[in-house]
């Protein structure tokens, strides 16, 4: 059975999807923008972007009862792939130790016009 997750705490779905579905242990999130649910701003440069996508990734995980160490998976979606350093500086400072696994791509555009999109993974054994 799955269960549709959502909270204030992250951006709601600007399309007909949800921020996260639970099923079987897994939580699939949705790709996460760099927008701030209070105010709906977006900030400018790719570390502050890829800082905000990760506070919306982590309410989400909040909100299901999940944790950043209950992370398997990221997909990591730049607009341009020369802000992959800036990117896994942010990235690194979320996750330390038993990384989950991740794959980055350059994409021709994102919504918004953002500069990065994280779409996440995570599974809990219930």
């Amino acid at each position: 059975m799955k269960k549709i997750i959502s909270t204030t705490n992250a951006p709601a779905a600007i399309g007909p999807y949800s921020q996260a579905v639970e099923a079987n242990g897994f939580l699939f999130i949705s790709g996460q923008l760099p927008i701030n649910p209070i105010d709906k701003s977006m900030p400018e440069g790719i570390k502050e972007q890829t800082e905000q996508v990760m506070k919306n990734i982590v309410a989400i995980l909040d909100s299901a009862g999940y944790s950043l160490n209950d992370v398997v998976k990221s997909t990591v979606l730049l607009a341009d792939i020369k802000d992959f350093a800036a990117m896994n500086e942010i990235y690194a400072k979320y996750y330390q130790t038993d990384c989950p696994a991740r794959a980055a791509y350059q994409v021709a555009n994102l919504p918004l016009g953002a500069k990065i999109e994280i779409e996440t993974i995570a599974y809990k054994a219930k």
